[in-house]
């Protein structure tokens, strides 16, 4: 069992991190941690009988389980989970899955301030984050806050032993995704990109064992140490270009959250790579690719990602309104987000060709 606390809480506290495979069957360190008597269980309803095996272990502690946790967090299932938290009289929340769960449990949070304690099932990394992102409307939006913190957060490398060969791919890509723009965020600092880069070794390495041998748990741990290190260095800088496009992307059309990113993450990079060489050449090198957006493209196809974004169902008349969309509010980038430019982008990511540097082919 390894435990540390890193970074802090809303209210100051760090933020309890433990990594024990089996660790799921005790969670009294992180009930201690955060002093509940009565946590909820969040999953989805696809990861019911994670949830329920998670009660079963918590006995007569339990408050209950809400299993309507969603992709992209819709509002309209945060406020029903809000219900859910008032008629059982919970103190905290456990969320036990991937994006759509710990979303859900920060959204509760922010609404309620009730301490989080996280099992991560995917390499998502949101967990290590203060970020939300929440769909109202078919728009998707980003808030920062200290009160969506999960305040403690067990990697139970158990839990992603099961997690199938092609999301454990996007879902590693997506986690790549927060150090890659962390390499060239405007906050960028000598530690951030060390941790970045740390975060981008474990997956290029850990990646494809898990490919090769999906039940290898120190594979498995290797990557969970990835996703904390790449969420982390991303609750240190701000998103950009990447960033915007796949909340655009998802929130309008409603796309697979990991498996967008793992698509538009080579051509994002390439966007900005002629802006900030130096600060991608190490990823560049890590890859063993003269370019970072070249390198990232075939690290994906050779991982058996999906490389455009047709697979996921995107028509070609979607990509103008995600353009015009993707240029309101647009997040800080190295390079000036025009919609010419992005629309570009989004052909060349829809058609799947291999980025050249600049962003256009």
């Amino acid at each position: 069992m390894s435990i540390f606390n890193v970074g802090f809480d809303r209210k100051g506290n760090p933020v309890q991190v433990r990594f024990e495979k089996g660790g799921r069957f005790d969670l009294s360190p992180e009930l201690d941690a955060v002093r509940a008597k009565r946590p909820l269980v969040l999953t989805t309803p696809e990861q019911v009988d994670q949830g329920e095996g998670l009660l079963a272990t918590l006995k007569e502690r339990a408050a209950g389980i809400y299993s309507h946790a969603t992709m992209h967090t819709p509002v309209e299932i945060t406020l029903d989970a809000l219900e859910t938290v008032k008629k059982t009289n919970a103190d905290c929340v456990i969320a036990i899955g991937g994006g759509s769960t710990i979303g859900l449990g920060k959204a509760i949070a922010y609404h309620t301030d009730l301490p989080q304690i996280v099992l991560p099932t995917t390499y998502a990394g949101s967990e290590a984050t203060p970020v939300l992102g929440q769909t109202e409307n078919g728009v998707k939006s980003t808030l920062k806050s200290e009160r969506v913190q999960p305040e403690a957060i067990l990697y139970d490398a158990e839990l992603v032993r099961s997690l199938l060969v092609p999301m454990s791919v996007t879902s590693g890509l997506n986690a790549m995704a927060h150090a890659v723009e962390a390499l060239y965020a405007r906050e960028a600092n000598r530690l951030s990109t060390e941790l970045a880069l740390s975060g981008l070794r474990a997956f290029v390495t850990g990646l494809p064992t898990v490919v090769d041998t999906p039940d290898d748990l120190t594979a498995r741990e290797d990557t969970l140490f990835g996703a904390w290190t790449c969420g982390a260095v991303l609750a240190q800088v701000g998103m950009a270009l990447h960033h915007k496009l796949c909340h655009t992307l998802g929130g309008t059309l409603n796309l697979p959250h990991a498996a967008t990113h793992a698509i538009i993450l080579p051509h994002a990079t390439a966007y900005n790579e002629a802006a900030a060489p130096d600060a991608l050449a190490p990823l560049a090198a890590i890859l063993g690719s003269n370019t970072a957006g070249g390198g990232l493209y075939d690290f994906a196809q050779k991982l058996g990602a999906p490389t455009n974004l047709q697979s996921l169902g995107v028509t070609e008349s979607d990509l103008d309104k995600v353009a015009d969309l993707a240029v309101q509010n647009p997040y800080w980038n190295p390079v000036a987000i025009e919609r010419q430019a992005i629309r570009a982008l989004l052909q060349d990511a829809y058609d799947g060709v291999r980025p050249e540097t600049g962003g256009i082919s």
